[in-house]
């Protein structure tokens, strides 16, 4: 890449965020002498984001900081069809009601990021809604639909690799590119934006969206890309092993989220610590320099800088004390996860199979099993052998729980409830 003009550009490329850019030099260009919109879309397809996506709102905070106006785009038109790009198998459809409601609990996550507001560099929230659901079916296909070309989209890669599989891909999935095209669009037409990012596989789509400016009258438009991320083993990421490591708070603790990126890879640590906090370049580099044992306590500032922004300083600050408590004091700490368990179950006694999997530690009593015969599960510190051992209202602590542990890093403490 050439030398970088704009603050925003060259803080992307440094962290390690960009992939594709359209037209580099123009895009520099703009940046170094406006104030430009740009957005992210973002499909309503559950209640919560996961970690996969941090990624891309950490480029729309990034485009705020150096002073520019992001757009978190809600998907709520298109998420009623579904970006079929890449999936194997047509998206679920949802009802009107669930993309409504999973954008309302969605919209929570983004104000830790982004600062919403009036003024020229004050975030927007918009929902596609607004302009996709009142179109006029007709109308639409002669004014947009003219411009694309049937050829030219079976050629993409996120199409083809449907098309060469059992599982068809739906007019109604065709259709996407289009629609997000068209948003492009209207968002360059409203509210002057120049700008669409997204990760690498939406390439097409935002390549799409500058052809259809071009043809219908906006001034020009831009793309840029960020890398598909997985870890260094390959995992894809915003999954883990116990499933999404979701944002919301109400779908996943700030411990659990913290313990994720406590866990991260030696080799991943310094390009997470680019990509996923804001600590400058400096400090970054000076961490990624420590080496041996040092490198969990790198690890440990990773994850509780991550959490910081995403549930405030205080709780990702107390979920590395209760890590601390847990793994280096072997203590039982008050705000590791908890289940409650009835007392009068706990007195009649729980077989340690059912509960392993009460407490989410496995998906069956099967799965339950194989832990116990792998010597992975303890209660109150103390290795469990007999699965078929009945746990009770003796093994209550001082502290008035049971710490049931699977394997040395996940705890859950069992509660006696009324």
């Amino acid at each position: 890449m050439s030398q970088l003009k704009s603050d925003f550009l060259r803080t992307l490329q440094e962290r390690g965020f960009v992939h594709q850019i359209s037209d580099e030099s123009g895009l520099d260009n703009l940046f170094a002498k406006e104030t430009v919109t740009a957005y992210i879309g973002f499909d309503p397809t559950a209640p919560s984001l996961h970690a996969g996506s941090l990624i891309q709102i950490m480029m729309l905070h990034w485009l705020q900081a150096t002073g520019h106006r992001a757009i978190s785009l809600m998907g709520g038109g298109t998420g009623m069809v579904g970006d079929p790009s890449f999936k194997e198998e047509s998206r679920q459809l949802m009802t009107v009601d669930t993309i409504e409601s999973n954008i309302a609990s969605i919209k929570r996550v983004f104000s830790n990021y982004l600062s919403y507001g009036e003024g020229k560099t004050g975030a927007l929230m918009i929902n596609n809604a607004e302009w996709l659901r009142s179109l006029n079916y007709l109308e639409f296909l002669r004014d947009v639909g003219r411009h694309f070309s049937v050829n030219r989209m079976l050629s993409f890669d996120s199409v083809k690799t449907r098309l060469e599989r059992e599982q068809s891909l739906s007019f109604l999935e065709f259709n996407y590119m289009i629609l997000q095209a068209y948003d492009f669009v209207e968002l360059a037409k409203r509210y002057d934006c120049r700008l669409q990012m997204g990760g690498s596989d939406q390439w097409g789509n935002i390549v799409n969206g500058i052809d259809l400016g071009h043809r219908m009258g906006t001034p020009q438009l831009y793309a840029l890309t960020s890398p598909l991320l997985t870890t260094s083993s390959g995992a894809k990421m915003g999954k883990s092993a116990t499933g999404a490591v979701w944002l919301n708070a109400d779908m996943l603790s700030a411990y659990d989220f913290w313990q994720y990126w406590r866990n991260t890879e030696d080799a991943d640590v310094s390009r997470f610590l680019k990509l996923y906090t804001t600590l400058p370049m400096d400090e970054i580099a000076r961490l990624s320099a420590l080496a041996g044992s040092e490198i969990n306590e790198v690890k440990k500032i990773l994850a509780t800088e991550v959490t910081a922004i995403l549930h405030g300083r205080e709780a990702a600050e107390q979920a590395a004390e209760t890590a601390r408590k847990t793994f280096e004091e072997g203590g039982v700490a008050e705000n590791l996860p908890s289940v409650d368990v009835p007392s009068s179950e706990l007195e009649a006694g729980i077989g340690l199979l059912s509960l392993i999997v009460r407490a989410g530690l496995a998906g069956s009593n099967g799965e339950a099993r194989r832990h116990v015969q792998g010597g992975a599960v303890r209660i109150n510190d103390q290795a469990v052998s007999d699965e078929r051992r009945m746990i009770g209202s003796g093994e209550i602590t001082a502290d008035g729980v049971i710490k049931l542990s699977l394997g040395k890093k996940k705890h859950i403490l069992i509660r006696p409830a009324a």
